[in-house]
């Protein structure tokens, strides 16, 4: 398998943590490549020029992170990243992650394109609304929980957009706000595959 990705995309490295906690990192091949700068590989496998993409054995291409953990979990069972015993509470929580890496994500790449004062306008407002509203649900649902032992989706997909969070959006001070998502939160990251795919 070959898979399309850059070093900061969040969504890539969700694919990469899915990867690693399933043991299938060996099996992939990574492509590194700027997604500005359309690269025709990448094009290739996924016209939009979005990253990750994923090229399966087979030779099929799959896009959108969630829907690549989701092929990955067929192709090695165990560890589940969707048990069935909860899975409507791990996709619940899948989602909130989600939203939250997509409002972050969207937040950067308005303000890479158009300045600052792009967060003054109607949209720019609403994600950082969207954000806080996360961030509190976020904290009422983990904020007393240790890590799941084996980690899933779900948390895999909190935990980055956590991460890029801080990463990109620093002055969301969350982790002051929210001392006990913070613990949480901490707990992820110094699991091996958090460690190994940390932005640099």
């Amino acid at each position: 398998m070959e898979l399309y990705l850059n070093a900061t995309s969040p969504y890539a490295r969700l694919v990469r943590i899915v990867l690693m906690e399933k043991g299938l990192a060996d099996a992939v091949t990574l492509k590194w490549c700027d997604p500005w700068a359309d690269d025709a590989d990448l094009l290739k496998a996924n016209p939009a020029g979005r990253m990750p993409a994923l090229v399966t054995e087979e030779g099929t291409t799959l896009n959108e992170s969630m829907l690549i953990a989701v092929y990955l979990d067929s192709v090695s069972p165990n560890p589940p990243m969707l048990p069935a015993s909860n899975l409507v509470d791990v996709l619940h929580l899948a989602g909130l992650g989600q939203n939250l890496m997509d409002a972050a994500f969207t937040t950067m790449i308005a303000r890479k394109h158009y300045g600052n004062d792009i967060d003054d306008s109607e949209l720019g407002q609403r994600r950082s609304s969207a954000i806080q509203r996360l961030l509190q649900q976020l904290d009422r649902e983990l904020g007393d929980k240790p890590p799941a032992s084996p980690i899933n989706l779900s948390e895999i997909s909190t935990a980055v957009a956590l991460d890029y969070l801080a990463f990109r959006l620093p002055e969301v001070n969350w982790k002051a706000e929210s001392p006990q998502l913070q613990v949480w939160h901490a707990g992820m990251l110094a699991t091996k595959s958090f460690q190994h795919t940390a932005y640099c």
